[in-house]
């Protein structure tokens, strides 16, 4: 009988193992339960998400791709030119080896993107850490930052935004979610399939070694203390061979010979083998005696379980591949012919002569899939009431600038600028708007369209109220592409989950899903391609549900991009809002709840069609040049928001109100749908001509320096060091 100790080493449980054993009608011999591991993991076979996954808008008129089909999602954007995008985490590795995990991460998503035909060409990602009083987590965030910057800053790809978190809830169990967008041809895009019985299967790359071993299985499909071995699953990357790997590779997608390409990623040659073979409802005959390997005496289960970086299949038109050879010769890269495509339905693997497997794809490729909505059966979400302090609702001029002062502090909320300028945004002359914006733009060369991208996500929000939160994180997400006047046009998710097989993990995704369908339904925006990182438990609890959203708009290279913070003395200040103030209720899942009551608790809400209204309204004034800066308020509220968009060119700002007795929920409440503006004040009637019927209103005016209410001044030079100086301790 099957030990439980290898059963948890594959993440497999007795009922998975049972069920293979009645799908073969024998015992899987040592290889094909490695194969079933590989293919069953969480991570390969989404056996918690695919259901779920199936409901979610995925198309709009100019989806390329059919979600899941292939290694990203594409969309059309005119021009015969297709953007090619995908989020996808390395959470569980960088948890382990944070440099080696997060470099991975960045070389994984950008060969998923290269393997469809398309060239990188943006970078950005969307990072949690735990406390940084806590020595372990500087060490973790220091090593995923050196790892993404070490690595993507050798690729060629600007590094251009992303967002960088805080919270004791990844104790222990960071996220590091790495986003990449390439761009291809719309009749150049490649499919990660063969096209007849005879076509070859090529290995090329890197030499096989025996790290990442157990990667997909061992490390993301089940908590940390289940997992026996950590350390020799983490995968060890070399950013120097990708580059080669990526010329080369984008070289020879020119050539008619060439049928397929595939990342060989999760599971290594497993997956990337089989799942090719499944996509062209063909065979498969592999000889793992073929495969270039680093070490010696590696046994099969090792070679194809493999998860060694910079190795790419491709299927090629037998005895067409010389030309193939010949380019990947001029790189100085690896190559051999590991196996070919045959009739039928089996993986047939050999060692040489030797026989060694002979299982069916689809039994293989074929997960089990839980239904989430009968392990939630039952569960109800507790309901935490907020609570405020006296003295959030009595006006104290003194105790609102400490406030002030602590919250501007906050590691959520200084300037990222010490992290970023690690990474190089301005490679390959196409970046038009830098890191530190609402979301960063960048040219597409030859074309009059320029992109518009963010990457965001509240966990906070979906911990109060995962359906609301995910619904406020899609919302946020298309704002920040709006207020740079951008259409936005594609969503990639990054969903990172706590454990499924729990009533609250469950119910957690179950809602999550809800809140993505309204809001992808309301924005006509599709989910195109995206990852599921599930088992974030760390050593002590459960994440907050953390789904991160990429988003991509398009806007026209001849409209002046406004910019986040104020730019003249003597502008106007504006907002778009069905209210300037925030509210108490709005203290719900805030910064500034979880600075001063150290709590999550409340009730959150958005109105989506309102949503919907100011984000083309945003737009309407970007392309009629009629604003000068536009920034979301989000984070920190409408205190935080002003102060940002005065730093940044170091102005002041006198609003024309008084700050009401509910000082705290009005500052500082995270109430969402509102957009701060400065425009010039002869553009005043056109705006209100164009907003007659919207919510909006002029709110003040741009000054030389601090912040004016008329009931309080701040002194703005003391605020601004605060943001500036960074981080509490150096990453």
């Amino acid at each position: 009988m099957i030990s439980e100790d290898t059963l948890k080493e594959l993440a497999l449980t007795l009922s998975e193992y049972k069920l293979i054993v009645e799908k073969l009608d024998r015992e899987p011999n040592e290889l094909e339960l490695g194969l079933f591991g590989a293919l069953w993991s969480e991570h390969c076979g989404y056996k918690h998400t695919k259901k779920l996954l199936r409901t979610i808008k995925s198309k709009s008129k100019y989806t390329l791709t059919e979600a899941g089909a292939e290694n990203a999602g594409a969309i059309n954007i005119g021009d015969n030119k297709a953007i090619v995008m995908k989020i996808e985490s390395h959470n569980h590795p960088s948890a382990v080896e944070p440099y080696e995990g997060a470099a991975t991460g960045v070389g994984g998503i950008v060969r998923d993107i290269f393997a469809m035909g398309a060239r990188p060409i943006a970078l950005l990602n969307s990072l949690r850490f735990g406390d940084l009083n806590i020595d372990r987590n500087i060490q973790i965030a220091n090593g995923v930052v050196e790892g993404i910057s070490g690595y993507g800053n050798c690729l060629g790809i600007p590094n251009i935004g992303g967002e960088c978190l805080f919270d004791e809830s990844y104790e222990n169990n960071p996220l590091v979610n790495a986003m990449c967008v390439g761009i291809v041809d719309i009749d150049s895009i490649l499919s990660a399939k063969a096209e007849s019985p005879g076509d070859l299967l090529i290995i090329i790359g890197s030499e096989t070694g025996r790290d990442g071993i157990h990667g997909a299985s061992g490390l993301a499909s089940q908590n940390f203390e289940e997992t026996v071995e950590l350390r020799s699953a983490v995968q060890v990357g070399n950013p120097f061979l990708e580059k080669l790997l990526i010329e080369a590779c984008l070289e020879i997608a020119t050539l008619d010979e060439l049928v397929g390409m595939q990342d060989c990623g999760a599971a290594g040659i497993t997956s990337a083998a089989i799942e090719m073979a499944e996509r062209s409802n063909l065979g498969l005959s592999i000889d793992v005696n073929k495969v270039p390997v680093r070490e010696k005496g590696m046994t099969p289960y090792e070679i194809m379980l493999s998860e060694s970086q910079e190795r790419m299949l491709i299927a090629v038109r037998k005895n067409e591949y010389k030309n193939i050879f010949k380019i990947l010769d001029k790189w100085d890269l690896k190559c051999s012919i590991i196996g070919e495509f045959i009739e039928g339905n089996d993986v047939i693997i050999h060692n040489d002569k030797k026989f060694i497997s002979k299982t069916p794809i689809n039994t293989l490729t074929t997960a089990p899939e839980y239904d989430l909505s009968k392990i939630s059966k039952g569960y109800t979400a507790p309901y935490k009431e907020i609570k405020l302090q006296k003295s959030y609702s009595s006006f104290n001029e003194n105790i609102i600038k400490a406030h002030i002062k602590k919250i501007i502090s906050s590691d959520n909320l200084v300037s990222k600028k010490s992290l970023y300028k690690k990474y190089d945004h301005h490679v390959q002359t196409n970046t038009v708007v830098e890191p530190g914006s609402d979301s960063a733009v960048i040219r597409i060369k030859g074309t009059d369209k320029m992109l518009a991208l963010s990457c965001d996500g509240n966990s906070r929000l979906c911990g109060v109220n995962p359906k609301v939160g995910s619904e406020i994180n899609i919302a946020e997400a298309c704002r920040n592409i709006s207020v740079m006047g951008a259409t936005p046009i594609a969503l990639t998710d990054g969903l990172n989950f706590g454990d499924p097989t729990k009533a609250k993990g469950a119910y957690e995704l179950i809602e999550t899903f809800k809140g993505f369908n309204n809001a992808c339904e309301i924005f006509e925006t599709p989910i195109i391609s995206g990852n599921a990182s599930l088992f974030n438990e760390g050593h002590k609890t459960s994440i907050n549900p953390t789904p991160i959203i990429g988003a991509m708009g398009i806007i026209d290279k001849n409209i002046k991009v406004p910019k986040k913070g104020f730019i003249s003395e003597g502008d106007k200040i504006g907002l778009l809002g069905k209210s300037l103030w925030g509210t108490d209720i709005g203290l719900s899942g805030s910064e500034f709840q979880r600075i001063f009551d150290k709590d999550l608790s409340g009730e959150i809400y958005i109105d989506l069609k309102f949503e919907k209204i100011i984000q083309e309204n945003i737009r309407t004034l970007v392309h009629k040049n009629l604003i000068n800066s536009a920034h979301d308020i989000s984070i920190g509220g409408l205190m935080s928001a002003i102060i940002l968009c005065c730093e940044q060119n170091n102005l002041g700002a006198k609003i024309d109100k008084k700050i009401p007795e509910n000082w705290a929920g009005s500052l500082f409440g995270e109430d969402q749908s509102r957009i701060i503006f400065s425009y010039d004040e002869e553009n005043k009637k056109e705006i209100s001509k164009l907003l007659n019927k919207s919510n909006w209103m002029e709110i003040g005016t741009v000054t030389e320096k601090n912040i004016k209410f008329e009931n309080i001044f701040i002194e703005s030079d003391s605020l601004f060091m605060s943001y500036n100086k960074g981080f509490s301790r150096d990453i």
